[in-house]
């Protein structure tokens, strides 16, 4: 049954909020562990050793890879949606920004809270973005058309790619840690929480037999990243 037309006007407003502030948030929280010093997500430390290679911040690397791995998409069959391209440019600037005006931090004590707090916010950040249900976000993409072009599982497919952009992040120079595998333990339980809070709720409708708006797809554990 077709949806009330005023219904998509209601919900726009506040899906596009939640879009962009989860990829803003998304970015922070990526900049956070950066300044924590204790290691980085998969794709963040993929991101670090090329930036270090190549003299470019690592926002700037991050929408150079972004838009390549988007490039994957069409022998895939992807769809890219409004979150897709927002994810491509809006993460790797807000990321940028924060880096800018949050300095490294020193001690133990100090290094841990700043990981932790970034792997918090990256949670509710992913929980955000993928609840506005815009599109995946490129890397995240990647993972579902591989799954599909290959009948393989999505963990499979998932832990090969990100086993893949680690170990080329490490060899390139970039930091993995103890908040490399806190991230991985962390970021699926704490994506799924998220997206129950932010989870758009049913509109009514004037006929009680409209449809009413569906749950959210299925977090992919990451950025979102960002991915």
């Amino acid at each position: 049954m077709p949806l009330a037309p005023a219904r998509p006007t209601r919900r726009l407003p506040r899906r596009l909020l939640q879009l962009y502030a989860g990829l803003a948030l998304y970015g922070a929280s990526s900049a956070f562990l950066v300044r924590a010093g204790l290691g980085l997500d998969p794709w963040d430390v993929f991101h670090q050793g090329l930036a270090q290679r190549t003299g470019w911040s690592i926002g700037t690397v991050s929408v150079a890879v972004g838009a390549l791995v988007l490039l994957l998409w069409v022998p895939l069959r992807q769809r890219p949606g409004l979150g897709t391209f927002s994810n491509v440019f809006a993460i790797g600037l807000t990321m940028d920004a924060t880096l800018a005006v949050v300095p490294d931090v020193r001690g133990a004590l100090a290094q841990a809270a700043l990981m932790a707090a970034g792997i918090v916010l990256n949670g509710a950040a992913t929980g955000l973005y993928i609840a506005a249900r815009f599109g995946a976000g490129p890397r995240d993409g990647l993972m579902t058309g591989l799954h599909r072009r290959t009948g393989w599982s999505l963990r499979l497919v998932r832990t090969g790619i990100e086993l893949t952009v680690l170990v080329a992040g490490v060899l390139l120079g970039g930091t993995a840690g103890v908040a490399t595998l806190a991230y991985a333990l962390a970021i699926g339980p704490l994506s799924q929480l998220f997206l129950r809070v932010f989870a758009l709720p049913p509109e009514e409708d004037a006929s009680p037999s409209a449809d009413r708006a569906g749950t959210p797809s299925a977090a992919p554990a990451p950025a979102p990243a960002p991915t």
